[in-house]
């Protein structure tokens, strides 16, 4: 069977590149999105009619039982998992930090941290030699403003991508000798569609 890949938030921009790319290179993919089903459904076609294997499975990160089900759905359809690429990500409208109220702080962090968290917890039980694995590769998307702070923009943005820096440090320590290789990507200015 075709390795099997898992990407967060993988409806549109760097999440959908990395799917297309992903399946050319022969890997099966889940399409993980949160609300655009149509366009996660129009990827995976693309997919299926170019010859590869990809299903889309709707879940927010942010809610631990919503990843449970997507890890589920993983399990019953692929039997796998080799690779995570922790993609799902937010930010919010352009404002300094006294104009933020803590649900802002919340959304952001609760999808950009704990949602990669609670993912890559669930692919290391999957992963993992140390749980009956065979190994794999967890890649977390960064950005260039955990450097650069995102000042009168999105510093709460900026320190969640802050926080996978950390996490993506401790996380490549802790998982190395079960076979798991953990890094991070940290893109420049995107500007997704």
């Amino acid at each position: 069977m075709d390795k099997v890949m898992l990407i967060t938030g993988a409806s549109r921009g760097i999440g959908a590149a990395t799917a297309q790319l992903a399946a050319r290179r022969g890997y099966a993919v889940c399409l993980n999105y949160r609300q655009r089903a149509d366009a996660a459904e129009q990827l995976a076609q693309r997919i299926r009619q170019a010859g590869g294997r990809a299903i889309t499975v709707a879940a927010d990160v942010a809610d631990e039982k919503q990843v449970a089900a997507l890890f589920a759905a993983i399990d019953r359809e692929f039997g796998r998992l080799d690779v995570l690429v922790n993609n799902a990500g937010m930010l919010e409208r352009q404002m300094r930090l006294e104009e933020m109220d803590a649900a802002r702080l919340q959304r952001v962090f609760a999808t950009n941290v704990l949602g990669s968290f609670l993912c890559a917890r669930e692919a290391i039980k999957r992963m993992s030699t140390a749980h009956g694995g065979r190994g794999g590769a967890i890649v977390n998307l960064s950005s260039v403003a955990a450097r650069l702070g995102a000042p009168n923009e999105y510093i709460d943005y900026a320190a969640a991508k802050a926080a996978i820096d950390a996490m993506t440090i401790g996380l490549a320590k802790e998982v190395a000798a079960e076979g798991i290789r953990v890094n991070a990507v940290r893109p420049g200015v995107v500007y997704t569609d």
